[in-house]
């Protein structure tokens, strides 16, 4: 019986023993499982996570954070929240540290490229600097890139193609903001007839009427209104809604433009010393000699003009955006109307009668010739300067100024301005205007722009400082009257 007791009392202190060793090992594993060497890391990684977002202190939303579904417990997520973890809670939404930023629209300008060098940068046959130079893209001048080839890009600007280092050239959003610096603005006019007027009101005075395609320098942009210029120093606003905004850069010149520009201006300056002796020997002579010698100081201008024509012609091609601005001056004032749509049966023209009278409505033809002829030898100074109060074809010439000039060489004298030509010759209706003829354009009823019919509608004429002498429609804006001054 003692003996039982005793064998009863070492299996219960063994048993005792049993449990208190079975215990620790499951507090020791317990231990172990929250410990860096075991779960190879991803033990370590909670704990740190845990220890990073909890804390006497932690008020950041931000610390409610939603574990990935394969961390284990048969695909159930556990949510930590002040770093206790819940099993099976549904994960709170949470926001990421980083927003995803919305990719920037491509600009419109991503393969436009310009010249940002102090003066030029060579284009080469091969994008490598010993290659050979093709052209040069001056500051400010505009080229479309076609491809890129480490630092080259391979462009075109002009009649030229070839490459350029890609340091040289703003292209993208940074060229976007040269446009004000480099490039001209147009607005071409998108409705059948449209009133210019003197301010941003469709209530103020119409300056004038400028008809669909043509295309005008914008001055100002303000809003739902642009400031074109017309012709001269004349301006005014038309609604934005009727007309597309475009913008034209330079363009690139060839090693061949600029030799070829070179020789002209220097036969220019050869031909202009000459003139200058003649006329000087000229003047010692009688007044007879003194006008033959006039006549021969016309004709070699002449002879001069042609060749310039053809360097400065080349150099607005080059230099300049090849498309045709119609830059149209004011014209027929008349009253104002609430309507912009502009038809061309309304307004704009109403004083053009009173004008005529004061100007004299007869007159007779100041010579004879072949109006063809004269339209043709105009149309060689096309691309040439416009200078206010000058009258030379080669340097710089304004609207009267321009025709005088070409009526001199066939032996008519036409009076300085515009509005004292507006009475000369005979009046005829704008619709029967031929080769030859005057056309004169007008602001508040008054003539301040004359051009010449060239045939086909047209006209040419020296329109503003930015066009020079160029060609447009007879009707680029509204015309006041035209007059016929060959028999």
């Amino acid at each position: 019986m003692q003996r039982k007791k005793m064998l009863k009392t070492i299996m219960g202190a063994s048993l005792v023993l049993s449990f208190g060793v079975f215990g620790h090992y499951i507090v020791s594993t317990s231990t172990t499982m929250g410990s860096e060497t075991e779960l190879a890391g991803m033990s370590y990684t909670l704990d740190q996570y845990c220890s990073v977002k909890t804390g006497a202190n932690q008020t950041d939303p931000e610390a409610i954070v939603a574990f990935d579904d394969n961390m284990g417990n048969g695909g159930a997520a556990n949510t930590v929240v002040s770093g206790t973890a819940v099993e099976g809670a549904t994960p709170e939404p949470t926001t990421e540290a980083t927003a995803t930023a919305t990719p920037k629209p491509e600009s419109e300008y991503a393969n436009v490229g310009i010249s940002i060098a102090a003066d030029y940068v060579n284009i080469r046959k091969k994008p490598n600097t010993d290659a050979e130079i093709v052209g040069k893209l001056y500051r400010g001048s505009a080229a479309t890139i076609s491809k890129t080839e480490g630092d080259w890009v391979y462009i075109k600007s002009g009649s030229v193609s070839g490459y350029i280092m890609k340091d040289y050239l703003a292209i993208g959003y940074s060229a976007e903001k040269l446009i004000d610096d480099f490039g001209t603005k147009w607005a071409t006019v998108t409705t059948e007839t449209l009133r210019v007027r003197e301010e941003k009101n469709t209530e103020c005075t119409i300056v004038t009427l400028i008809p669909e395609d043509e295309s005008y320098e914008v001055l100002k942009d303000e809003g739902d209104w642009v400031k074109i210029r017309v012709d001269g120093d004349a301006s005014g606003y038309v609604l934005k809604d009727y007309v597309k905004i475009s913008v034209q850069f330079k363009k690139a010149v060839s090693i061949e433009e600029e030799r070829e520009e070179a020789a002209a201006e220097a036969a220019a300056k050869e031909e202009q010393k000459k003139v200058s002796s003649s006329g000087s020997s000229s003047s010692s002579g009688n007044s007879g000699s003194s006008s033959n010698s006039g006549s021969s100081s016309g004709s070699s201008s002449d002879k001069k003009s042609s060749g310039s024509k053809s360097s400065s012609g080349g150099k607005s091609s080059s230099s300049v955006s090849s498309k045709k601005s119609s830059s149209s001056e004011s014209g027929g004032g008349g009253s104002s109307s609430s309507s912009d749509s502009s038809e061309s049966s309304d307004g704009g023209g109403g004083a053009a009668g009173s004008s005529e009278s004061s100007e004299g409505g007869g007159g007779s033809a100041l010579g004879s010739g072949d109006g063809s002829a004269i339209a043709s030898y105009a149309l060689q100074f096309v691309g040439n300067s416009y200078v206010y109060g000058g009258t030379s074809l080669t340097h710089g010439t304004d609207c009267s100024g321009f025709t005088m000039s070409v009526f001199k060489k066939f032996g008519i004298s036409l009076p300085r301005t515009s509005r004292e030509q507006s009475g000369v010759g005979r009046k005829i209706s704008v619709s029967e205007a031929r080769p030859g003829d005057l056309i004169f354009y007008a602001s508040g009823g008054s003539v301040n722009h004359v051009a010449l019919c060239i045939g086909g509608g047209r006209v040419v004429h020296a329109s503003n400082p930015r066009t020079g002498i160029t060609t447009s429609s007879i009707y680029y804006r509204k015309p006041h009257s035209a007059r016929r001054v060959l028999n």
